[in-house]
């Protein structure tokens, strides 16, 4: 039995749409920065925050499994850049608020969690395949 998943368009993944939101937080603490504040500091943030989602995008686009997996993990790695390091070093220096630093954390704790599962089940997906043929 060889019967095919339907296509779930990217929009409709929740880690997709809480990548948007985690860059949609982003932009809304970028908006409010002094210029020297967002070359030093928020044009970096910005690039790793938005860089989550647009991996995530472009994995789920690739075919091969070990393509997939591989922009999974730099989206893995470009949300622990952006949180765990930009927003941190915010949140230390006063730029983001408790109240967002608490958001942008809980959306780093979602999205690692389903970024892991996706990983898991595009690896169990292409064992799958090789044990079937």
């Amino acid at each position: 039995m060889n019967e095919k998943l339907p296509y779930i368009p990217i929009h409709e993944l929740e880690v997709y749409r809480l990548s948007r939101k985690l860059s949609t937080n982003a932009w809304n603490v970028y908006q409010r920065l002094s210029f020297q504040e967002k070359k030093v500091w928020g044009d970096q943030m910005l690039s790793a925050v938005d860089s989550v989602g647009a991996n995530i995008a472009e994995g789920y686009a690739r075919f091969h499994f070990l393509e997939k997996s591989r922009f999974y993990y730099i989206s893995r790695a470009s949300l622990s850049e952006g949180v765990e390091h930009w927003i941190d070093l915010g949140f230390e220096r006063g730029i983001v608020s408790d109240q967002e630093f608490e958001l942008f954390n809980q959306l780093r704790r979602d999205i690692q969690v389903k970024l892991n599962n996706m990983i898991k089940s595009t690896y169990s997906a292409k064992n799958q395949l090789k044990n079937d043929r």
